[in-house]
Parts: C-alpha cells; sequence; structure tokens
C-alpha cells in the first residue's frame, strides 16, 4: 500500500513540474495566476512527498507503526486463583462480584472442571442473592450440561425454588406456580432418590393447591355471574386435575349448586353423593343435601357421570 502511495506521490510531482515548466516558457499570454497555480501544485506535491520521507515502504516495522495498533498480550488468570476468588466473595456474601468471578473461570476455562464447579456455584450465588431470573438461567443451563452430574438435582432444585419465591396471590396469574410445579416434578421423576425430592414433593403439594385455587376464584365468579357452564368447566378442572387438594370438597359442591341452577338434577345428586361419601362431615356436605332435599332430591350417585369416574380408585388429602 504505501509502495503506491509513493508511486503517485511522484507521478503527481513530476506532472506538476512539467506543467509548471511549460507554463514558465510558453509566451505572456498565459496570466500570472495561471502560472502561480502550477507552482503551488508544484510545491503542494513535492510537500507531500516530503510528508512521507523517512518512511521505508517496504519495512515491515514502518508498516505496523502506521497500520496496525499494537496489543498487549495479557496472560489469563489461573483458573484456581479466580474460583477461589468468587468463594472469597461469596463467603463476605458479595453475591455479584462472586457471579462476576465464576463468571470469568466460565469464559476462559469452558467446559472444565473449574466451569463445571463455577456455574453451579453462579447459581447459588443468584439465588442468595435473589435473582431469580439469573438463578433459573444458570440452573437449567448446568442441568442441560451436566444431567448425570451428582449436583444436577441440586441445580433443579434450585430452579424450582426460584420460581417457588415468585408464587403470587391466588387472585393473579399462576404461570409461576405452574413453572415451579414443573420443576419439582422434573426433579422428582428425574431423580427420585435424591435428598431434594422430600421437600420437592411438599412443594408440589403446595403449587397444587395454589394453582386449585386460582380455578376456584374464577369458579366462583363464575358462579355469582350466573355463568353456570363456565363455573362447572373451572370446577371440572379441579377435580380431574387437581381432586387430591383441599378445594376439591367444595368443588363437589359448587357443581351441585351449578348443576341445580341448569337444571341437571342427575348430576348435582352424583356430586352430593360423591361429596358425602368422601367428605361425610363436612359442612360443605351438609348444605348440599339441603340445597338436593330443597329440590325433591336426595343425593345418588350415577355410575355413568364423568364426576363419578373421575372419582374412581383415587386417595383424597382433605387439607394440608
Amino acid at each position: 500500500m504505501l509502495r503506491d502511495i509513493g508511486a503517485t506521490c511522484q507521478g503527481m510531482a513530476i506532472t506538476a513540474f512539467k506543467a509548471a515548466d511549460w507554463m514558465l516558457k510558453t509566451d505572456l499570454r498565459v496570466s500570472v495566476a495561471a502560472r502561480g497555480l502550477a507552482l503551488g501544485l508544484l510545491g503542494v506535491s513535492l510537500s507531500g512527498c516530503e510528508s512521507l520521507s523517512g518512511f521505508d515502504p517496504l519495512s515491515p516495522l514502518d508498516s505496523i507503526t502506521i497500520f496496525n495498533k499494537k496489543e498487549e498480550i495479557v496472560p489469563d488468570t489461573p483458573a484456581e486463583v479466580l474460583f477461589n476468588d468468587g468463594l472469597a466473595r461469596m463467603n463476605r456474601k458479595s453475591y455479584g462480584g462472586a457471579v462476576k468471578k465464576f463468571a470469568e473461570v466460565d469464559k476462559q476455562y469452558p467446559y472444565s472442571q473449574w466451569s463445571k464447579k463455577a456455574l453451579l456455584l453462579t447459581t447459588y450465588a443468584n439465588y442468595e442473592a435473589g435473582d431469580w431470573a439469573e438463578t433459573i438461567n444458570s440452573g437449567r443451563r448446568y442441568v442441560q450440561l451436566y444431567p448425570a452430574s451428582a449436583e444436577a438435582p441440586y441445580a433443579q432444585y434450585l430452579v424450582g425454588m426460584s420460581f417457588y419465591n415468585q408464587i403470587p396471590d391466588v387472585e393473579r396469574d399462576q404461570e409461576r406456580t405452574e413453572k415451579a410445579l414443573e420443576a419439582f416434578d422434573e426433579l422428582i421423576r428425574k431423580w427420585p432418590n435424591s435428598e431434594y425430592v422430600a421437600d420437592a414433593k411438599e412443594r408440589v403439594t403446595v403449587t397444587r393447591d395454589q394453582i386449585a385455587g386460582k380455578e376456584m376464584d374464577i369458579g366462583r365468579h363464575y358462579l355469582m355471574k350466573r355463568n353456570y357452564l363456565g363455573a362447572i368447566n373451572r370446577f371440572r378442572v379441579v377435580l380431574i386435575k387437581y381432586q387430591t387438594t383441599r378445594h376439591s370438597e367444595e368443588a363437589l359442591a359448587r357443581l351441585a349448586e351449578a348443576y341445580m341452577a341448569l337444571g341437571i338434577v342427575n348430576e348435582a345428586q352424583t356430586a352430593g353423593a360423591v361429596l358425602g361419601h368422601n367428605y361425610p362431615d363436612s359442612q360443605w356436605y351438609k348444605d348440599t343435601y339441603k340445597l338436593l332435599q330443597s329440590g325433591g332430591v336426595e343425593p345418588r350417585e350415577s355410575t355413568d357421570s364423568w364426576i363419578s369416574k373421575a372419582f374412581k380408585g383415587v386417595t383424597r388429602t382433605v387439607g394440608l
């Protein structure tokens, strides 16, 4: 490139010199201004060439100096040093600083044993810092990369707990509750002998009850608005998917109420009969019995009813 620049500069100078020489030798009809312009071009060309003096276009040193930025090569910090620095920060509860150090381990020594340990501790540090989103991200990544690791159940448990800690009131959307349920179910299914399974099962009970409670809340709203079909659909979900929760008792009573309002007496009777069989001392059963009597009927189970089929062979749990 510099050779081309030099050749161009030399050509410009020769051209300018010839032009100036011609103008100076020609007659006076060439204006003084034109002669001045020619001399100016010659001066510019020569000054431009002089600006390149001192550089050898063939010298690699000059080329690097002009066109390349020199970068210092900084050696990587040993993985053990970065890892221990991260541990020290965790001990000081500087979780953000610890995450940064562990991230450096993962960046500089990917897929190494140090990186594996750093990713697990990143998940833990994010959890302790209350950064649920990052805990979920790093925990899922750990499980994906190291599913056979002895620590994989722990990473999965932290993912479930991160969703669990975000469970909202029953009046709000329960997407995070469902995500927590999915995470704990996955832990129980994939690592049934893990030490975290017992706690995960308790969390599953809570999350299922929460989701069922949301369905009941919507169903009651529909019932109050006399949208009986909408209410029945919600109570049906509770009995089909979450009948081992404490909400199945009320769901049966509400079904009897909705079916009676629609004039579907046989389903109302079945709901009452199943309610009485499973919760004979319940206030919900007593109220339902009175409701059926006010319509001239009593609880009577129809084996063809979806309610009867849904409850066959199922062990129910009252309360939590």
